[in-house]
């Protein structure tokens, strides 16, 4: 098979896998992004109804002017903060981030953290998500503690070994 086809397909494929667990909807729009090797977009989709609420790329007039170039990270990041300026004007605080096919890492990553940042909520940190899991894992015990349940027993430290006496 013609290696271009076959790359196609892999993608095609991590796509559908990303795109299978998202929907987006009014309250929560899909945010997906595409990369190309010049310049990057970003949209807000509402899936239930099918329609674009809100579009940002460095390909936009306004954006052309500071950015010399659309494919790199600080372009990602412009355009991220645009789209959630936008978004916020029209009302919509969160989103699903459909990173598409591209792994969450360089421009992808920057466009959702510059988003985050200017209060779009599409991606969760991985502070916030350690966080959650501290917190949970804080509240399991005193969960089963309520139910009548044993807590788990806490690992004993293991003994310091005591140094030889040394002879004189």
């Amino acid at each position: 098979m013609n290696h271009q086809k076959s790359k196609l397909k892999r993608q095609r494929r991590r796509r559908l896998h990303v795109r299978r667990s998202i929907t987006g909807t009014a309250e929560r729009p899909r945010l997906s992004v595409f990369r190309s090797s010049k310049h990057i977009y970003a949209q807000l989709i509402d899936d239930l109804s099918g329609v674009t609420l809100v579009a940002a790329s460095s390909l936009a007039p306004d954006l052309r002017k500071d950015l010399p170039y659309g494919g790199n990270v600080k372009a990602a990041a412009v355009v991220g903060q645009k789209l959630a300026e936008a978004a916020k004007a029209k009302g919509i605080g969160m989103a699903a981030f459909d990173r598409g096919h591209y792994k969450f890492h360089g421009r992808i990553k920057a466009l959702a953290e510059a988003a985050n940042a200017a209060g779009l909520l599409c991606c969760e940190p991985r502070e916030r998500k350690k966080a959650k899991l501290a917190a949970a894992a804080a509240a399991a015990p005193k969960a089963k503690a309520e139910k009548g349940e044993k807590a788990p027993k806490e690992k004993k430290e293991k003994k310091e070994k005591k140094e030889a006496p040394k002879a004189e």
